[in-house]
């Protein structure tokens, strides 16, 4: 690839729509909202990642799993003021590690970061990590989101939960909706769980046309506020009207000074972006960071004092021959987000047992 052929590939992106609809690879058919189609594709389009689930169908939880077993550069930018992760010091660009072998997405509030031992130590079985003369330290940083609010608050992702996420993964079409650490997820939640609707996990990627260079994006989506078509801002799951038809529209209803009720730290949208092309640290720091505007078009509030929002971005370098400008694959990152975001909610099944319902039984029409 001609370093003169990719820049005019991305000076013509930078004047077209960077959206191209691609075929859905989830294993179920997204149902559609009204406006644009949702982008297809998934994080496993971009060479060098893997996706593995294991969910605890009794509460229901689950951990999600990338892994990168070739190493990826990674970076880090955490926004919600209600956080729960590891290791994601090692990912500053002044600190010495320069590779992870893999990202935990866990359920399970603190409790599924331990989640990310099993992730270890199936690594560690493959010699894979940070190589030191007795044997390898593998790379996992993690963040989880609260779920514990739902079903048996006992039944937490553990070490043989990222264990079996990791036999699981495979770098073909990836599940979305209740799996992983979509599992237990919801979203709308202002106004108190009563009217809650709910979330998941998904996933959409984009191929820059004739270029190498593929982005891709994973996320598990339990928000506090609602979650919106990112081109059309319908509101596509969130909090539900007292009489059980409609949206309330949270940031209306806070507009007008409503009166809202709020479980601080009982929330969290986490995820990931990744791409082929190779970047250091500091720039991985800053695709994460423009990666939360894919969250701002998608999520309203969000990075909400109740939200540990964080994002995680890789760099699998598999293009090694590309040079790529960070802004526009930051800003492809931003938009592949905010698609997978709206695709959480679109593909999630409703738990009726708990009365959170999905958008595919909630809206009508």
């Amino acid at each position: 690839m001609k370093r003169r052929t990719f820049t005019n590939s991305f000076l013509a992106l930078s004047a077209a729509p960077l959206l191209a609809h691609q075929a859905t690879t989830s294993s179920v058919a997204a149902a559609e909202p009204s406006g644009p189609p949702l982008m297809g594709g998934s994080i496993t389009d971009v060479p060098g990642i893997k996706i593995g689930h294991h969910t605890l169908t009794r509460r229901p939880t689950g951990c999600t799993v990338i892994l990168c077993e070739d190493g990826a550069v990674g970076g880090v930018d955490v926004r919600g003021s209600a956080p729960g992760t590891r290791e994601t010091d090692l990912l500053d660009p002044t600190n010495a590690v320069q590779q992870v072998q893999a990202i935990l997405l866990s359920g399970g509030s603190a409790y599924g970061l331990e989640a990310a031992t099993g992730v270890m130590r199936y690594l560690e079985e493959r010699k894979l990590g940070f190589k030191m003369r007795a044997g390898v330290v593998p790379i996992v940083p993690a963040a989880i989101l609260f779920d514990l609010g739902v079903g048996d608050f006992t039944i937490r992702p553990d070490a043989e939960a990222g264990y079996q996420a990791c036999l699981a993964a495979a770098s073909g079409p990836v599940a979305e909706g209740n799996v992983g650490a979509g599992a237990g997820a919801t979203v709308g939640k202002m106004f108190g769980p009563a009217f809650a609707m709910k979330g998941g996990i998904g996933t959409a990627s984009h191929r820059v046309p004739g270029t190498d260079v593929v982005v891709g994006a994973i996320v598990a989506v339990n928000a506090v506020g609602d979650i919106c078509h990112p081109d059309t801002r319908q509101i596509l799951a969130g909090a539900r009207r007292e009489e059980g038809q409609g949206f309330r529209d949270t940031m209306a209803a806070i507009m007008s000074g409503y009166r809202v009720v709020t479980s601080a730290g009982s929330n969290t949208t986490i995820g990931a972006v990744a791409t082929n092309v190779p970047f250091n640290k500091a720039e991985m720091n800053k695709i994460a960071q423009m990666a939360h505007d894919g969250f701002a078009r998608s999520i309203n509030p969000v990075h909400t004092m109740s939200d540990g929002d964080t994002i995680f971005a890789l760099s699998t370098g598999k293009a090694s021959a590309v040079r790529a400008d960070v802004s526009a694959v930051g800003a492809i990152a931003a938009t592949v987000m905010a698609q997978a975001v709206a695709r959480a909610v679109i593909q999630a099944e409703s738990l009726t047992e708990h009365q959170l319902p999905a958008h595919r039984d909630y809206v009508k029409g």
